[in-house]
């Protein structure tokens, strides 16, 4: 494939990052709850945060859900690209019920609800992006990437700040999820997978596990082109972070993964140095997991088809 072709794709498979922004959601209005063929989906409406800009959050409810705390809990980034591919900007989703409930039949995990938070279009790098990151990479690189990608100003630990302090007690207070790290789990795609391993590096007491698909190492956006997404410094940043802060592996599980075509083929050397980071940090294979999808992308359709994979291993009863 030319690079001229890769950019192409990459910033095809980019543009779900902005997903429904505000200016365009005000022209379609607001899509509808998702539709699920199993369980049903209820709506946080534009939940208010003194942290982050206000969001819906929508919760997935397995089959006979009662507010009883035999539940676990997933909280996933971009929530409205999740359920409902006739109400996402590409058509996409990833149909994580299907999953959770087929797993869930099989008892290969607990029964489990789903909170899908959305992103909010303009802020998702500053939101997504590993803040304390950014202190190990150049000072130029990190004004540039705070600049350009960030509105001004990084949102990161804001973000976490609103997940931990302010939804998740709306969450266990409603729908009386099990307490304790071993029952929450956080997972995310692209930036999302960013977002979810800072989310266990800053909040090791709240989250007993994290899965990161595709996770996007090369941190500038592609939408400036091969030059910009090609820049090692900031990849180097997320590495020794996480060489830093990666908490012990005891009773906590990790996955993380890439395809091989498109976006998720410029990955590889992170990968690799981040299974290197995992090894010296303790993580066993059975405690951490990285893997690579031969044939697959950066989209929606090949993160549902591993689905199941992903959450056998993070959740595993």
């Amino acid at each position: 494939m030319s690079p001229s072709a890769l950019n192409r794709r990459s910033v095809v498979a980019a543009g779900f990052a902005a997903s429904l922004t505000p200016a365009l959601e005000a022209r379609l209005g607001t899509p509808g709850l998702p539709e699920v063929e199993i369980g049903r989906i209820e709506r946080l409406p534009q939940l208010a945060s003194a942290q982050v800009a206000p969001r819906h959050v929508d919760v997935w409810l397995p089959p006979g859900h009662a507010a009883d705390r035999s539940h676990a809990v997933l909280y996933l980034h971009d929530g409205q690209m999740l359920f409902d591919p006739r109400i996402t900007w590409n058509r996409q989703a990833w149909h994580v019920h299907r999953a959770v409930a087929s797993l869930m039949s099989q008892s290969r995990i607990p029964p489990t609800l789903v909170v899908g938070i959305w992103n909010h279009g303009p802020e998702r790098y500053a939101e997504y992006f590993p803040e304390r990151a950014l202190a190990f990479a150049g000072e130029d690189t990190r004004r540039a990437y705070v600049r350009d990608e960030c509105n001004g100003r990084p949102k990161a630990d804001a973000y976490l700040r609103f997940i931990v302090d302010e939804l998740k007690p709306h969450v266990d207070a409603r729908f009386a999820p099990r307490p304790g790290r071993e029952h929450t789990f956080v997972m995310g795609s692209s930036m999302g997978g960013l977002a979810s391993l800072y989310a266990l590096c800053e909040q090791p007491a709240v989250f007993g596990g994290a899965a990161a698909l595709s996770a996007h190492w090369v941190g500038l956006a592609t939408r400036r082109g091969l030059e910009a997404v090609r820049n090692a410094e900031l990849p180097l940043a997320l590495l020794h972070y996480l060489q830093r802060q990666l908490p012990e592996p005891e009773g906590r599980r990790l996955w993380v993964d890439r395809g091989d075509d498109a976006l998720d083929s410029l990955y590889a050397p992170a990968l690799a140095m981040f299974s290197d980071v995992l090894r010296d940090r303790g993580w066993s294979a059975q405690r951490a997991v990285t893997r690579v999808w031969p044939g697959t992308g950066h989209d929606e359709t090949d993160w549902g088809r591993r689905l199941e994979d992903v959450l056998a291993h993070l959740m595993a009863r």
